[in-house]
């Protein structure tokens, strides 16, 4: 081959390779770590459709805009707002899903709407919904959490679907990586764990608001982000319960992942709430080491007084009541809502606590021996305002704590059972 026609092919095969490289760049990429969206980038302020470069990279948006007025919710100082049937979507893949939480509320007054997560993993040409649909009625930021558990590029959509004109805001979509589950199987010995894991929690730090701790005197999901517990699950029996004292021994976590903060005892100090128990200490009472771990600030939430040294001090007394009568029980508690962060925004306060509990009398084969008889417990108070003692009053269904937290209760129960026990409120 001359000069001349090597030059031409060399010349050729630069300018292909060139092209190669452009079509790479400008075609859908997959993000291969774990995404968090809070739309703080801004940007869109109609709502026609269009789209917005973001933080973690090109969404679409049709009847929804970011918006950054007092009457958005939102934890920054911009939120997504959609209208309509509006909806918004990613233009870009992620490599692998694991579990996706979206917090949601109303906009300013509106009544409210539902809405709906669905997936595409064929870059947005079919989607398929993930999980219920979602009802938000609520003023503050609520989060709705998704089990997708998929490996392969996935895109996700957000889809307004009733409430015509009321508009609700979506912030901080988190998506997690996927995990196989040969590393880090979920843990299945627990007693603690017994009628099911609400959240499908796993010990991977790739989760980190989703993150599976055990103990040998309760499991929990533990959200980083916010700094406490998103569920705390327990066993009480009479083999729990004796004459140790309160050990009072208020401490960091040191258990958890390098590089996590570590709430301190005395981040709580000063701002009006107490360190309020999830797993109580009056329910560990067998040996000064189990009472000492419900003092671990991973189990704590921050409560108002009337609502801890009240209305949930009184649930708490009458649930061992109900052991001291034969009965054992499996209790799960959590916060839910954002009212905003205290501990120099390392905890979050939530706008409301919540319990639920199954009642069953002592035996073993726990799960077999649920029926549509079985007592249910399911209670929401509020962390805010005036607050009653009384913790009849905050009655409510296992299936509406399932949906205002994204959570699957006593799912190792049948599916028939759960649909009698769960819906019905306790009137005992």
């Amino acid at each position: 081959m001359n000069k001349s026609k090597f030059g031409i092919v060399a010349k050729t095969l630069i300018a292909f390779s060139a092209l190669l490289i452009v079509l790479t760049i400008s075609m859908t990429t997959a993000t291969m770590t774990p995404l968090s969206e809070g739309f703080e980038a801004g940007g869109k302020t109609a709502y026609a459709a269009g789209n917005v470069t973001l933080g973690t990279g090109s969404w679409f948006m049709n009847d929804a805009l970011i918006g950054n007025l007092s009457t958005d919710r939102k934890t920054g100082a911009f939120s997504a707002r959609i209208r309509e049937a509006g909806l918004i979507h990613m233009n870009f893949n992620k490599t692998g899903a694991g579990t996706v939480s979206i917090q949601h509320a109303v906009f300013g007054t509106d009544g409210s709407s539902t809405w709906q997560l669905w997936s595409s993993t064929n870059n947005g040409s079919t989607w398929t919904q993930v999980g219920s649909t979602v009802t938000t009625s609520s003023t503050s930021l609520q989060t709705a959490n998704f089990t997708v558990n998929n490996g392969n590029a996935i895109r996700f959509e957000i889809r307004k679907v009733s409430g015509g004109a009321n508009r609700i805001n979506i912030d901080n979509v988190q998506v997690g990586d996927f995990s196989s589950p040969t590393p880090t199987p979920t843990p299945t010995a627990s007693e603690h764990l017994t009628m099911g894991n609400p959240s499908s929690a796993v010990t991977n730090t790739n989760q980190p608001n989703n993150y599976l701790m055990e103990k040998p005197q309760y499991s929990m999901s533990y959200s980083r982000d916010n700094g406490g517990p998103n569920w705390v699950s327990w066993h009480l029996d009479p083999s729990w319960l004796g004459s140790t004292p309160r050990q009072d021994d208020f401490r960091a976590d040191t258990t958890l992942p390098a590089g996590w903060y570590q709430v301190q005892a005395t981040d709580f100090s000063g701002t009006g709430f107490d360190r309020g128990h999830m797993c109580p200490s009056a329910d560990r009472t067998i040996t000064v080491a189990a009472n000492s771990a419900t003092f671990l600030m991973t189990n704590m939430i921050p409560q108002l007084p009337a609502n801890n040294q009240g209305v949930w001090a009184n649930l708490e007394s009458y649930s061992r009541t109900l052991v001291s009568q034969g009965n054992e029980l499996y209790i799960i508690s959590g916060g839910q809502g954002l009212r905003f962060f205290i501990a120099n925004g390392h905890v979050a306060v939530p706008a409301q606590t919540w319990k639920v509990i199954i009642v069953l009398p002592i035996g073993s084969n726990d799960v077999s021996r649920v029926t549509t008889a079985t007592r249910t417990i399911a209670v929401v108070v509020p962390n805010s305002g005036t607050i009653n003692s009384d913790w009849r009053s905050y009655r409510v269904s296992v299936d509406q704590v399932e949906a205002i937290t994204g959570f699957d209760f006593f799912s190792n129960v049948s599916s028939g059972i759960q649909a009698v026990i769960e819906g019905q409120v306790d009137n005992q």
